[in-house]
């Protein structure tokens, strides 16, 4: 437990992890500082994408964006952020990335007190230092971030991911979805066949396209495609093979937050692990998470109306972008496999067709 003097932290900066889905995961750590520290100003320095899951946040009072390929880009453009940050005063900055570069800024920025992980030789960047060696593992990286914050003696009592969604946000998604067909009482199935990091954690369009086509049989569903800007092509693709009358193609079409406000009217939802997965999770929408290369055990959907499909290859989970060889992870998973999967989970959660999500 580091040493400060708690009375004292009026501001605190928490540095925000960079990928969607890690700074969902990172939520419930966020509200046990907000618990442990309730009268302070918290603001959260974060990175485009990632800034829009806490605009707003019923824990955060202020997001501070940074921008690397712009403004701050390069040595000089820390420089010019830390100066920045520097003008708010905090007292005490929390950095949840393990990067030597998150660090350096709160460092430059002459915050005294300053906690992370001692990590990437940043380790004198940092007033105290949390060395995750000294403590039982973790497993699941909600439960790491937890255990960092924890460490320094903050603590209280959040442990499920959460999100906040304004109600005009709500209101302006299901009258999209108005206008294109889909009704308040129409059972909804998201399907999510990107994924950012890489190839390698990517199932294969066809194969979403006949889970969809099937499940949409069964259950009379309308179905949402979802997907960023980069991941349009396989979107169209999945399109192509259904029938347009029950199909929506979003990919490339949202904002993050709009990404939310539509997930959340989602009654179902199937996918890669992905930002995407954990918004689903957070959100209490039952999800079929496929896994490949990455390692479910620590970035499962953090749910307990989640099932991981995966298949045990020698090779995964390899933690790679690309596939090396022949990306067997996922061509072992069948198209059966993931309806199986999502019967079964279905018939657990009692979501009949006729339920509509709010």
């Amino acid at each position: 437990m580091t040493a400060f003097n708690r009375d004292s932290i009026r501001k605190i900066l928490i540095r925000a992890v960079n990928w969607v889905g890690d700074a969902v995961m990172t939520t419930p750590a966020i509200g046990v500082i907000r618990e442990s520290f309730p009268q302070a100003e918290i603001t959260v320095l974060a990175n485009p994408l990632v800034a829009q899951i806490f605009s707003p946040h019923e824990w955060i009072d202020r997001v501070i964006t940074f921008d690397q390929k712009g403004r701050h880009r390069g040595i000089l453009g820390r420089f010019r952020l830390a100066s920045e940050v520097r003008k708010h005063s905090f007292d005490l900055a929390i950095v949840l990335p393990n990067s030597f570069n998150s660090a350096l800024v709160p460092w430059l920025a002459g915050i005294p007190v300053r906690l992370g992980k001692n990590s990437d030789g940043r380790g004198f960047m940092l007033s105290d230092r949390y060395i995750p060696g000294d403590h039982p593992p973790y497993g699941h990286e909600v439960n790491y971030y937890l255990n960092l914050v924890r460490h320094f003696g903050i603590s209280g009592q959040a442990t499920q991911p959460h999100l906040c969604i304004l109600p005009e946000e709500q209101q302006s998604a299901l009258q999209r979805l108005s206008l294109r067909g889909v009704e308040h009482d129409d059972f909804v199935i998201g399907i999510n066949p990107g994924a950012s990091y890489g190839s390698a954690k990517r199932w294969y369009p066809e194969r979403f396209a006949e889970v969809a086509e099937k499940l949409a049989a069964e259950w009379s569903a309308k179905i949402i495609i979802f997907g960023g800007p980069g991941e349009t092509d396989m979107a169209a693709d999945i399109e192509r093979r259904l029938d347009m009358s029950s199909c929506l193609n979003l990919a490339g079409k949202t904002t993050v937050r709009e990404l939310m406000a539509l997930i959340n009217r989602c009654n179902f939802f199937i996918t890669n692990d992905s930002g995407p997965m954990h918004v689903a999770a957070a959100l209490d929408v039952p999800v079929v998470a496929i896994f490949g290369s990455t390692d479910h055990t620590g970035t499962a959907p953090y749910s307990d109306k989640a099932v991981v499909v995966r298949k045990s290859v020698e090779c995964a989970p390899c933690k790679l972008r690309e596939c090396p060889t022949d990306h067997r992870c996922m061509k072992a998973v069948s198209v059966d496999d993931v309806l199986v999967a999502a019967r079964q989970l279905h018939l657990k959660v009692s979501k009949g067709p006729t339920c509509a999500r709010i």
